[in-house]
């Protein structure tokens, strides 16, 4: 699957450049990923290039795989010449071509894992092997542990929300939330009265909602990335639970996803990076958002109206190549490593999801990309946005970002 933008194939130089894209192609996050890769190398091509180069964009289908994961990037790279290599969904996959770009030299940009050890464990513990990684977008777990229970106080703010129930996927990204959230809650005075990691090979929700009911919970929050929740909020409205549903739930994110569930995702949360467009986080963001919406309006594929929060990083993570190859001159990347990683760590750039900077070398996150925190220290750029209506949410925290209120489910006002 390529998109040619006046390119040709091969290593930068006279050529132009080539830049791949991974993503899972069979679900709606690869595909507002492969869209905003697109959109933002056709307006850069446009707009003059890469250091006045065109680029290529090839984007291969990893199928949420490590084994298909592998084989696309080393086609990408052994026979594609590529000079960027941009996306990666879950945190399993990415990690599992790691050796395989470090190998290479070939710069990966990392716009939808969030998994801290995909920095720790690699350039963390061997900095001049894995040098090669950075990571764009969303702020690592042990941030939006950080930053979710800042949310629960607000929560408990608002309406006396004490009593948590804490629910999330076995999976490589949620093992912060693990270690975290019960400290993190227990500082804010929340109490955890129930918990659970439920498997991402199927959950029935019915056990599951029955004991957080027994609980006495005033709310569920949930980290789901690789579980569909919609069973249990359908459970939800249909039973009228008096506890909210907040957290991270990526299916959630889709933009016709309460329209699929005929209303059932109304009044749940989810944070999310670009908070799908209905705030302003930076001048940027809207203005994007218009352009994907009206590109894609008509595309029998979702999401539509907005990309998905994968979507927002690539593109931002476009942007940021381009910085870093202008200040370097040159769009051979793999010959110049040493020289683009530092260009990488002078950047700081306005994107449609943040303002984008990395961590260096001897930081714990060497080249994860940078939390933004106001003066009293609370994390900015991890939205959370409220299903309000079939088709329409809202951005209800954190204070810079909202547009609305949050809601209590109506059966409990």
């Amino acid at each position: 699957m390529a998109t040619a933008f006046a390119g040709c194939l091969g290593g930068g130089g006279s050529d132009g450049l080539t830049i791949g894209h991974l993503a899972p192609m069979s679900n709606p996050l690869g595909i507002g990923s492969k869209r905003t890769v697109d959109m933002a190398v056709e307006e850069l091509n446009e707009d003059g290039g890469f250091n006045g180069e065109q680029a290529t964009v090839i984007t291969k289908d990893t199928r949420t795989d490590s084994s298909e994961a592998q084989s696309v990037t080393e086609e990408l790279i052994q026979q594609e010449d590529v000079d960027l290599l941009i996306g990666t969904f879950n945190s399993e996959t990415t990690q599992s071509i790691l050796d395989l770009t470090a190998e290479f030299d070939v710069p990966l940009m990392i716009t939808g894992s969030a998994a801290p050890s995909l920095v720790t464990d690699y350039a963390g513990s061997d900095y001049d092997t894995y040098k090669n990684v950075f990571r764009i977008g969303p702020i690592n777990s042990d941030f939006q542990a950080e930053s979710i229970a800042d949310y629960c106080a607000y929560l408990n703010d608002k309406h006396d929300w004490e009593r948590v129930a804490f629910l999330r996927d076995q999976a490589e990204w949620t093992e912060p939330f693990g270690e975290r959230i019960p400290g993190l809650l227990s500082e804010r005075d929340l109490e955890i009265v129930y918990q659970d990691a439920l498997s991402i090979e199927g959950t029935d929700f019915g056990p599951v909602m029955s004991d957080v009911n027994e609980s006495d919970a005033d709310f569920v929050l949930r980290f789901f990335a690789h579980i569909d929740g919609g069973d249990m909020l359908t459970r939800w409205h249909e039973g009228q639970y008096e506890f909210g549903i907040e957290g991270v739930h990526v299916s959630g994110m889709l933009p016709s996803y309460n329209e699929l569930y005929e209303g059932a995702a109304t009044y749940e949360t989810t944070a999310q990076s670009g908070a799908a467009g209905v705030t302003p986080i930076t001048e940027r963001t809207q203005p994007f958002v218009e352009a994907y919406s009206s590109r894609y309006q008509d595309a029998d594929e979702a999401p539509i109206r907005a990309p998905m929060y994968m979507g927002f990083n690539t593109y931002d993570g476009i942007h940021v190549f381009k910085a870093a190859i202008d200040s370097l001159e040159t769009t051979d990347t793999r010959n110049n490593l040493d020289d683009f990683v530092a260009e990488m760590l002078e950047v700081d750039v306005t994107g449609v999801a943040g303002q984008l900077s990395f961590y260096g070398p001897d930081s714990d996150y060497p080249h994860d990309v940078r939390e933004e925190r106001r003066a009293d220290g609370t994390i900015t750029n991890y939205p959370v946005t409220q299903w309000v209506g079939p088709e329409e949410s809202e951005c209800v925290y954190p204070d810079e970002h909202r547009t609305a209120e949050h809601q209590l489910p109506s059966w409990m006002q």
